[in-house]
């Protein structure tokens, strides 16, 4: 994973000492440091695993002192809370764009499910390593129930309204249809981590056809001609 830096011909002219905005000049190197801090994380948890990289070998990777780590991030596991911070800021996203939409809700379901697992991330060694994390890290496992009740919420509030809309079947509670959601976006992300024989949209958009299929409006009544046929 490259970490990505900025040459000065990447940034805006430069006024002069008595216009030039100093907040803003701060607040832009600030946010700078902390993404070079977070992808060195991420490259390095990639690397070695989440629980042999230390602050110092983040540090090192993102140049810069290793105080400053603390500046921007109380642990090593304020990093991965980061991480899952850019799901629930998408799952907002999504849900705002489902209340403004007059077009399918589903379709933002859709697109929200294909971009779930990875993120912005379509690195299975990165994946591994956080999932790992999950698995062996208690702080950091109670963060990650913390989110998935957080965005369980606000996916529940779009499945509610893809219900009003007549889209989604209404014979499930719609929290119940996030959780098994969740559970689908999860599974294909750990699955394809373990084997990534293809890119993880595509994966992920296979398995959200197959999810799609029985949660649109009319699928309960075709499963009961299809079982009373066969009676």
């Amino acid at each position: 994973m490259e970490i990505k830096t900025h040459h000065s011909s990447d940034l805006p002219q430069r006024r002069s000492s008595s216009t030039r905005p100093q907040g803003g000049r701060r607040e832009r190197r600030r946010l700078e440091t902390r993404d070079k801090l977070y992808r060195a994380a991420l490259e390095l948890f990639g690397e070695r695993g989440f629980l042999e990289t230390t602050v110092e070998d983040i540090t090192e990777v993102a140049d810069v002192g290793k105080g400053t780590f603390f500046n921007y991030f109380p642990t090593k596991e304020h990093v991965l809370a980061a991480y899952g911070g850019e799901r629930i800021a998408a799952v907002e996203r999504a849900l705002d764009r489902a209340r403004s939409t007059t077009g399918s809700v589903m379709d933002v379901l859709g697109d929200l499910a294909a971009d779930s697992a990875g993120q912005s991330h379509e690195n299975p060694a990165v994946l591994r390593a956080i999932y790992a994390a999950h698995a062996s890290c208690g702080p950091v496992r109670a963060e990650l129930q913390k989110r998935m009740r957080s965005s369980r919420k606000m996916l529940a509030d779009i499945i509610s309204l893809a219900q009003k809309r007549g889209e989604i079947r209404r014979d499930a509670n719609p929290i119940e249809l996030a959780r098994l959601i969740q559970k689908v976006v999860m599974g294909v992300a750990m699955a394809w981590a373990l084997s990534p024989e293809m890119p993880l949209e595509a994966t992920s958009r296979a398995a959200w056809d197959l999810v799609s299929a029985n949660l649109r409006a009319g699928a309960l009544r075709s499963t009961k001609r299809k079982r009373g046929s066969k009676a």
